[in-house]
């Protein structure tokens, strides 16, 4: 890009300054850019791995027949010599390029707002290229969508939009990179609202449908309008062909777990090697290379092989063993930190496993069934929506690559079944297991009980009364008078504690006047033993204990084995806990209900004239600190909580908090602030 280019990109950068209140325009007219960038990083991805390929592999056509004829030596010392280099990139200059990439922007889109740091882009490219290039057994398609992620999430920051924002623009750069890859404009968007965001709010897709189509124009003007693979026309021959179908989706749930166990299995094997972090690519290299020297099919993306399998060229023996080693190639090339995506991939076992069915059905078959190709159509996209929880992504990708809603039906079952199945088996898809991994919630599955996140030893009281077990019954009467506590506990010489006992019994035996009741001690009046808590513990186990006995105050012990009694926890106490935790969750669930499905700036008005709102901290204050802004002097606004859309110390997502000066604002965080209707307009626009 000369001078005179970056020129004009500066000048367009301030025109999209002055009308970002236009939102709908404003966030078309980014996506329309992003479009832009994903097309051409599309094209000059793709071209980077060609020259690589031209530098390590001394042609610019390399192929399977060509690798065939290399030397020996060759091939294993190629991917080798690309883990060498791949590995000091990702240690030493961007983390987040190591593996596939999808799960790093499920991360920055789910937990930080969408902020991915923009030096992702050049290390992403050129490490992913260069992983492929010297042939890594990985896809083009991971690194791709980081790569517009982090050029979306870049041109946000740089613009400084809001959290939601800077999101939706991630997932256009997204889906302008799956667009651009595979000539899939509609596919793109779907990835990209499916995987990414989970939402299909129009806000949302219409600009990633934009970037989706512009880069799509873009790279069809550079590369011409042909689809990503050779895809012969295909029909279903007969209605008996749904029962190979069937198999085909049940197989398919099978390699798509055990591609994703074994992915993660490689990884811990890797992370336990005692050698430099960057060094293990080198491994991984050098084991793919000495595969490769009997079986070059596993290198690189591998689009030649699944051109073979959609053609019907390959046997089924064959087409079974690729299903292995890609497998095996796959996951030695990810875990040992080599960067490439998982897509290509799961396709490629997709192709070979649906091979193998269909050679075998055309077999038993030959007069009710499609040719083998078909059935490697529908293993393609079966496998991928299996490995990827993605079925929506998977039958529209395939759709526009074969243009022909013939093969649709049998697509649709093999596809769906296979996704149906891996999910009962593993709830996690191979990008979220990623961040499950790691310890990160992604999804809430329920509204968790309140007393649940709260610790006893957050409210426990230390004011107990203990007693001795020898205690005496006259002065355990006598204590009664004295103190007004509603249990004691009892512990023995060591101060461990015995069990529980009760005043109200000790005052009836009192009334008695049994005689009997003078030889008792302490121990002998134990109500209730084997009851106590840690304050480690949380306070849903309290109140499950509290209804089911009728206890008024627990004792709370230092450890389960010494049961030196610390404190003690009341009934009172839980249901005051509880009762404010309600309270802030509710202020919080009606307030955020006045904001509309639309996102639109609303306001609840107070009887003094101002008005309380929830609003998403605009991006002009990201990084900076309350007391760097100062809201109530520079505005005339307090703030009475933040929402905190994902904590990195506690790993907890949407944590409410009341505000302190020096808290640095994150993209994604949400305030409550009062003030006065005019004040608060401004803080907003």
């Amino acid at each position: 890009m000369d001078i005179g280019h970056i020129g004009y990109f500066r000048k367009l950068l301030k025109l999209l300054a002055k009308f970002k209140r236009t939102e709908h325009t404003f966030m078309i007219v980014v996506a329309i850019i992003i479009g832009i960038i994903g097309g051409y990083g599309a094209i000059v991805f793709r071209y980077l791995i060609k020259l690589f390929e031209s530098i390590f592999f001394s042609s610019w056509h390399v192929n399977i027949t060509y690798i065939e004829s290399l030397p020996w030596y060759v091939k294993l010392i190629v991917p080798a010599v690309g883990g060498l280099i791949v590995g000091p990139i990702i240690y030493f200059f961007a983390r987040e390029a190591k593996g596939h990439g999808v799960p790093e922007v499920m991360e920055a889109i789910i937990l930080k707002g969408g902020v991915i740091r923009p030096r992702v882009v050049l290390a992403k490219i050129i490490a992913s290229a260069v992983s492929i290039g010297t042939g890594g057994s990985v896809g083009r398609e991971g690194p791709i969508v980081q790569i517009g992620s982090a050029a979306g999430s870049s041109l946000g920051q740089i613009i400084r939009v809001r959290g939601s924002q800077l999101r939706t623009l991630v997932a256009c750069g997204a889906a302008a990179g799956i667009a651009g890859t595979f000539n899939a404009p509609l596919a793109g968007s779907i990835f990209a609202l499916e995987i990414l965001l989970g939402d299909f709010a129009i806000r949302q897709f219409s600009p990633i449908v934009i970037a989706s189509v512009t880069s799509t124009v873009i790279s069809r003007y550079y590369l011409g309008n042909y689809p990503a693979f050779i895809v012969p026309k295909y029909e279903l021959v007969s209605i008996y062909e749904f029962i190979p179908y069937t198999i085909l989706g049940i197989l398919s749930a099978i390699v798509a777990l055990s591609f994703t166990n074994i992915v993660y299995k490689a990884e811990d094997i890797f992370e336990a090697i005692p050698i430099p972090e960057w060094i293990k690519p080198a491994i991984g290299g050098l084991i793919i290379g000495g595969i490769g020297i009997f079986f070059p099919h596993i290198f690189g993306v591998g689009y030649e092989t699944m051109d073979l399998a959609l053609a019907s060229k390959l046997s089924w023996s064959f087409l079974l063993l690729l299903v292995f080693l890609k497998i095996a190639a796959t996951s030695i090339t990810i875990g040992s930190g080599g960067s490439g995506g998982i897509f290509a991939p799961s396709l490629f076992l997709g192709a070979s496993l649906g091979g193998f069915v269909g050679t075998v059905t055309n077999i038993v078959a030959p007069g009710l069934s499609a040719t083998p190709g078909a059935y490697a159509l529908v293993g393609m996209g079966a496998v991928a929506a299996a490995t990827m929880h993605a079925p929506i992504t998977s039958i529209l990708i395939l759709f526009e690559l074969t243009n022909d809603y013939r093969i649709i039906l049998p697509l649709m079952v093999a596809i769906i079944l296979s996704v149906v199945i891996k999910m009962q088996w593993k709830k996690e898809s191979i990008y979220t297991l990623k961040l499950v991994r790691r310890g990160l919630k992604l999804k809430k599955e329920y509204e968790p009980n309140v007393l649940s996140q709260l610790k006893i030893g957050e409210i426990m009281k230390n004011d107990f009364i203990k007693v001795y077990a020898n205690t005496p019954f006259k002065e355990l009467v006598k204590l009664t008078k004295e103190t007004f506590h509603l249990n004691y506990f009892v512990v023995d010489e060591d101060d461990s504690l015995l069990g529980i006992l009760s005043p109200y019994k000790l005052r009836k035996l009192d009334a008695e006047q049994n005689a009997g009741s003078n030889q008792l001690t302490a121990k002998d009046l134990i109500v209730k033993d084997k009851i106590f808590f840690t304050p480690e513990d949380t306070l849903d186990l309290v109140g499950l204990i509290l209804n089911d006995l009728i206890l008024d105050e627990i004792p709370i012990v230092e450890n389960e084995k010494t049961k030196i009694v610390v404190g003690y926890i009341s009934k009172t106490q839980v249901i005051y806990a509880f009762n404010r935790e309600m309270i802030k969750k509710d202020m919080l669930r009606s307030v955020s209900g006045y904001l509309g499905s639309t996102n639109k700036f609303k306001q609840i008005q107070m009887m003094d004239g101002q008005i309380l709102c929830e609003v998403e901290v605009p991006g002009k204050y990201v990084n900076k600190t309350l007391s760097q802004i100062d809201l109530r002097h520079k505005y005339g606004i307090e703030v009475i909580l933040i929402k905190q859309q994902y904590d990195e110390k506690t790993n907890e997502t949407d944590k409410v908090f009341v505000p302190h000066p020096e808290y640095k604002f994150s993209y994604g965080d949400r305030l409550l602030i009062v003030g006065g209707e005019e004040e608060v307009n401004t803080f907003n626009s």
